[in-house]
């Protein structure tokens, strides 16, 4: 059994994996201040990440996963409030790889800001170059778009809305603009070979081998709900986020070196499957974007 300590851990990546691993029989401590209900079999320490004082003092954690760090003051922070550990393993981004990089992106391309990111990618990119500067072992993943069960975001969620409501979908010119993905589950799997294996390379693009169309993407959220989405198509003078849920910002990531290690992913197909069956049951929990609205008042 390990001791893992998880950042987060009551929202969407954090926790699925909080409870990934605590299914396991791993021991995990979950790091939040407790405005949302815990997952089963995790011990919670109740706080700020960046009002750590000596919470974490005396106890050995065999691997830390850093999963809600978005800046160099959050890992900073958890650093120096760290007795002792073996792994630390960093969810970063793909937001770390300026747009006008050749594609795919490759883990040994230099980074930088990316227009369309913005701080965020600047931020988990100043993040990363602490840790490689303070902790030589980390690890440091690189993910797409995530989904699966527990999404927050409204995604996938905002597909199955408009297919459970019979509407028709609006999709951005022809649909041919294409998405990469990485299921939460896959994420977890991936960790625990890193745990296991601790490969010589630290840092990985993890992701799916192959990306998808946004308009095969929205069949397959149709098809998780058992219907068949009907098109229109919305030209370029209208801003595709008032009424579509990705920015009009193409990119593939690279997974070779994570394909070594693990040969295969979910499918989308399978995945957006599990996703659906989970939010029936938890739509009235969803923080939702009004993308619908301005359908309605525009087109």
């Amino acid at each position: 059994m390990r001791k893992i300590l998880v950042t987060g851990g009551t929202t969407f990546v954090s926790k699925y994996t909080a409870k990934y691993f605590a299914g396991k029989g791993d021991e995990v401590y979950v790091i939040n201040r407790n405005s949302r209900n815990q997952v089963d079999n995790v011990k919670l320490i109740n706080c700020d990440r960046l009002e750590l004082g000596n919470k974490l003092k005396g106890i050995h954690f065999d691997a830390v996963l850093d999963i809600t760090a978005y800046t160099r003051e959050h890992v900073k922070s958890l650093v120096e409030a760290l007795d002792s550990f073996d792994d630390y393993i960093f969810i970063s981004s793909s937001a770390v790889y300026p747009e006008t990089n050749s594609q795919p992106f490759t883990e040994n391309q230099q980074c930088g800001k990316n227009s369309v990111w913005g701080d965020y990618g600047t931020n988990k990119l100043a993040a990363e170059e602490y840790l490689c500067e303070n902790i030589k072992d980390a690890y440091i993943l690189r993910p797409p778009y995530f989904y699966g069960i527990y999404e927050n975001l409204y995604r996938e969620l905002f597909v199955f809305d408009c297919a459970i409501q019979n509407r028709k979908f609006y999709i951005p010119q022809n649909g041919d603009m294409k998405l990469q993905f990485f299921n939460v589950s896959d994420l977890c799997k991936f960790i625990e070979i890193l745990l296991n294996k601790h490969p010589k390379n630290r840092i990985f693009n993890v992701g799916n081998k192959t990306s998808v169309t946004i308009k095969d993407w929205v069949k397959l959220c149709y098809k998780a709900a058992g219907k068949s989405p009907e098109f229109v198509s919305v030209s370029k003078d209208y801003v595709q986020r008032d009424y579509f849920c990705f920015y009009d910002y193409e990119y593939m990531l690279d997974v070779s070196k994570q394909s070594e290690l693990m040969k295969d992913t979910m499918s989308l197909e399978q995945g957006l499957q599990e996703e659906f069956e989970w939010y029936k049951n938890n739509c009235s929990q969803i923080n939702r974007k009004p993308y619908i609205e301005f359908i309605d008042n525009i087109f």
